[in-house]
């Protein structure tokens, strides 16, 4: 079952393979034994493309419930010892990746038996992996309510309007929307959390900001900043140390900084492991 689910949610046996530690040949007849087993065909090729049945659809519902109890047994079994044990799958976007080490760091103290897997992305690729079940938690600015996620806000996340620490405005208070429009911006790609609150400002103050350039990591638009193409809108935690050590400045403008907010999400009818449950209390602080 663990070696299907991961072919069906690759579409690819080598990638599954790989991801497994398993030959090509040996993930194939993995899986071709449990479509003898079940009677039914699971993954089809058509072409260079591989194509989940009907069945395969069912069977990969069934293979993530009956993985996660697997899971949730061992755990528990393994608390009975006083040897908590397991694995904890964490998504988190980009600009979380400031704060979430540390929660982690908390969590693996309390719980060293248990191995936390962190995957880092952007919203789209962590919108694409809540729907495919593939991790326990999700850490994003925005939750995913259109998804049918439960959702827990845990800490706040402001962001600023930075600028390179030389820059003519670093001097100025009382800014406005109007007045930073008139200068270039660096920006986060479109769909991104960041990139549509700040958008958001613009169009509320009348205003459109001049993107220069987009780009798709927050350390290019530091970087970009630094380097004088312009200005920008991130998280107060993610230029934490370039504003501390003046390679940055954070300017004075209405109405920033915006107070946003760090939000867990998993899907409504996952059960969540006991693992996961574990570092939900510590982020909410129970």
């Amino acid at each position: 079952m663990q070696i299907f689910r991961e072919v069906a949610q690759q579409l690819s046996y080598t990638r599954a393979a790989e991801i497994l530690n398993l030959t090509q040949p040996a993930a194939f007849a993995q899986v071709r034994q449990l479509e003898d087993h079940l009677g039914h065909c699971l993954i089809e090729r058509l072409g260079k493309t591989l194509y989940l049945t009907q069945a395969g659809q069912i069977v990969l519902k069934a293979a993530h419930r009956m993985l996660e109890e697997t899971a949730n047994l061992d755990m528990a079994l393994a608390e009975l010892r006083g040897l908590a044990r397991g694995r904890l799958r964490l998504a988190a976007v980009s600009t979380a990746k400031y704060d979430i080490p540390a929660r982690i760091g908390a969590f693996s103290a309390a719980h060293p038996g248990i191995e936390v897997v962190l995957t880092v992305g952007n919203r789209e690729e962590l919108l694409a992996r809540f729907l495919r079940n593939a991790d326990d938690l999700y850490i994003l600015g925005t939750p995913p309510e259109e998804l049918g996620a439960a959702v827990e806000r845990f800490a706040e996340n402001p962001l600023v309007v930075i600028a390179p620490s030389d820059h003519p405005l670093t001097r100025k208070r009382g800014l406005t929307m109007r007045d930073v429009a008139r200068y270039p911006f660096v920006m986060r790609e479109s769909g991104s959390g960041t990139r549509l609150a700040a958008e958001r400002c613009f169009a509320e103050a009348g205003a459109v900001p001049k993107v220069r350039i987009e780009l798709g990591a927050n350390e290019a638009v530091k970087q970009g900043v630094i380097a004088g193409m312009g200005l920008s809108v991130l998280s107060r935690g993610t230029v934490a140390l370039e504003l501390r050590h003046g390679y940055l400045a954070e300017l004075d403008v209405h109405p920033f900084p915006i107070i946003r907010h760090w939000h867990v999400a998993w899907p409504e009818a996952k059960r969540l492991s006991l693992a996961a449950q574990a570092f939900l209390d510590g982020l909410m602080g129970r």
